[in-house]
C-alpha cells in the first residue's frame, strides 16, 4: 500500500517532486477514512523545562501499515526536532512505534545525524526515543529581543559566502560593507575569527564609540555560543569545542560591550516584524543555506532551533541527499544556493562541476538579467516548490506574514519565486492565500538587511 499525490502545479524542472503537505494530508484522510484512527502524541523535551508536543492519529501499526505509520511519524520527528529542538522524543499511544522511531533515530539508524546533533552536540545530553502511556502537556517559553535603536551599535551577518557589517547611530545606518570569505571548509578557527575581528574593527572605525553589538549566523546558539553552525563544518571536533564554542564570549570580552549573537533566522523573523510592525511572522533567508526565524503572535521568540535547511519538504523516494546529514528531501536541497545549482543540472547550462555554487548562483542571476528562459525556469521551479513548502510551514507555525530574504531572493529571480509560490497557494490552498502575505523587502535591505536588525539585538544597560 502506498499514498500517491497529485500536485496541481508541478515544478517543471523537477516534475517528480512529491509535496510534503500533500502526502501529509492524503495519509491523514486515508486514517480518517479507515474509522480506525489511533490518537498518539509526540513530544520533544528541552533542557530548560519546554516540551513542545503534537497530537496526531496513525493508522492500527500492524501489516502493511506499519511502513506508512514510521514513514508519516519519522517525518514528523524530523520536522519538529529541527522547528523546534529537543533531545527527548516521548511518543505516548503506540508503543510498537516508538520502537520503530528509536531504531531509525539512534547511534547506528539512518538518523545517526539527527541523533548526534540533537544530543551531545547541541543539548549535551543523549538523545533518545521512548514510549509512554500517558502524554505529557505542552509547555512553552518565548523571549523578547531586538527592537533597540539607541546609542552606537554594530551589527554583523555571517553568511557561508560573504560576511556583512553595519554601523547604526541612534537608528541611522552610517554604514554598511559586504567582504567575501570561505568558510565553510577552513579548519583553523583563527580564518574565521580574523574575518569576523576584521569587520567588526571596520564598522567600530565608522563610529565615535562602540555601546554594544549584535550578531545573525546561521546554525544554533545557545548563550552566545555556537553549538552547530555550518559555518565552522570544516573545523575538527576537538577544535570546535575548545576555539569555536568560546569564540563569541572572546571577541565580546576585547570590544568590553553587550553581545548578542542569533540565529541568522530568528534576525530575518525580527526584520520582518520590525519592519511591518506585526507578529506571526516567519523570516526565510535564501543564501548559502536556507535560514529561518519566527516571531509567535505575541511578538516574542522562542527557544525553537527553527533550522528549516535539515526539514524534510519533499517526500519522494529517490528525493535528493543533503551533503551533510545524508537524508533525503530537506528544505537545503531546494532554498538557497545548492538548490539553483542542483536544477542548473537540469537545464543545458551545464557549469564546471567544480564551479562553487555561489559562483553558479552569480551565472544564474546574470542570465536572468539577460531574459535567459534556463534561468526563468529554474527561478518558477523554486517558486512552486516554496509555494507548498509554506503551506507545509503553516501546518506548523501560525504565520501571518513571510518575510524572504537572501541572495536567491535578489533580482527578477525573487520576484519570480514569489509569483510562482502565490499561484500555488491560489490554487491549492486558497485559505492560505487569504491569510499570508508574502513581504519581499528592497534590495539593499534584503543583503544588508540582517546585520542592521541584528544590530538592534542587544539592550543597552543605562
Amino acid at each position: 500500500m502506498s499514498i500517491q499525490v497529485n500536485p496541481a502545479v508541478r515544478p517543471e524542472l523537477d516534475p517528480a517532486f512529491v509535496p510534503a503537505v500533500l502526502w501529509n494530508r492524503a495519509y491523514r484522510q486515508m486514517v480518517k477514512d479507515s474509522g480506525k484512527g489511533i490518537d498518539i502524541t509526540i513530544a520533544l523535551y528541552r533542557p530548560n523545562g519546554t516540551v513542545s508536543t503534537l497530537n496526531t492519529a496513525i493508522l492500527p501499526h500492524e501489516g502493511e501499515n506499519k511502513a506508512l505509520n514510521v514513514r508519516y511519524v519519522e517525518r514528523l520527528v524530523k520536522f519538529l526536532l529541527w522547528m523546534k529542538g529537543g533531545y527527548k522524543v516521548l511518543i505516548a499511544g503506540c508503543a510498537a512505534l516508538a520502537d520503530d522511531i528509536r531504531a531509525i533515530y539512534s547511534a547506528d539508524g539512518a538518523r545517526a545525524f539527527d541523533y548526534n546533533m540533537m544530543g551531545e552536540r547541541i543539548y549535551g545530553r543523549p538523545f533518545e526515543v521512548v514510549a509512554s502511556d500517558v502524554a505529557p502537556e505542552s509547555n512553552e517559553i518565548s523571549v523578547q529581543l531586538g527592537g533597540h535603536l539607541d546609542g552606537c551599535r554594530i551589527g554583523f551577518d555571517l553568511g557561508g559566502s560573504d560576511r556583512k557589517c553595519a554601523a547604526v547611530i541612534d537608528g541611522e545606518v552610517v554604514h554598511t560593507e559586504e567582504v567575501p570569505w570561505d568558510p565553510y571548509f577552513q579548519k583553523d578557527p583563527a580564518y574565521h575569527r580574523a574575518g569576523i575581528i576584521d569587520s567588526l574593527r571596520r564598522a567600530a572605525a565608522k563610529l565615535p564609540r562602540v555601546d554594544c553589538i549584535g550578531g545573525s549566523a546561521a546554525g544554533v546558539y545557545v548563550d552566545n555560543q555556537p553549538r552547530l553552525a555550518s559555518l565552522f563544518r570544516g573545523v575538527a571536533a576537538d577544535d570546535f569545542k575548545a576555539q569555536v564554542v568560546p569564540m563569541f564570549l572572546e571577541i565580546q570580552k576585547e570590544f568590553g560591550v553587550p553581545m548578542i549573537v542569533a540565529n541568522d533566522g530568528e534576525v530575518t523573523a525580527l526584520a520582518g516584524a520590525m519592519s511591518m510592525n506585526s507578529n506571526s511572522v516567519i523570516g526565510i533567508s535564501m543564501g548559502t543555506s536556507l535560514a529561518a526565524g519566527y516571531v509567535n503572535p505575541n511578538g516574542n521568540i522562542t527557544d525553537w532551533l527553527n533550522e528549516l535547511a535539515f526539514v524534510p519538504v519533499d517526500y519522494r523516494d529517490d528525493a535528493p541527499a543533503d551533503e551533510w546529514s545524508g537524508d533525503l528531501g530537506c528544505g537545503v536541497q531546494y532554498f538557497c544556493q545548492q538548490g539553483v545549482a542542483r536544477l542548473a543540472k537540469n537545464t543545458d547550462l551545464n557549469f564546471p562541476s567544480d564551479m562553487p555554487f555561489p559562483q553558479q548562483l552569480i551565472e544564474v542571476q546574470e542570465l536572468m538579467k539577460k531574459n535567459d528562459p534556463r534561468a526563468a525556469a529554474i527561478y518558477r521551479t523554486i517558486g512552486v516548490c516554496f509555494g507548498y513548502t509554506v503551506a507545509h510551514f503553516a501546518e506548523f507555525y501560525d504565520i501571518s506574514k513571510l518575510l524572504v530574504l537572501g541572495r536567491v531572493s535578489s533580482g527578477e529571480g525573487g520576484e519570480i519565486i514569489i509569483e510562482e509560490a502565490r499561484k500555488v497557494l491560489d490554487v491549492e490552498f486558497p485559505e492560505l492565500a487569504e491569510r499570508i502575505e508574502f513581504r519581499v523587502p528592497d534590495e539593499k535591505f534584503k543583503r544588508h538587511g540582517q546585520a542592521v536588525i541584528a544590530a538592534s539585538l542587544p539592550e543597552i544597560k543605562k
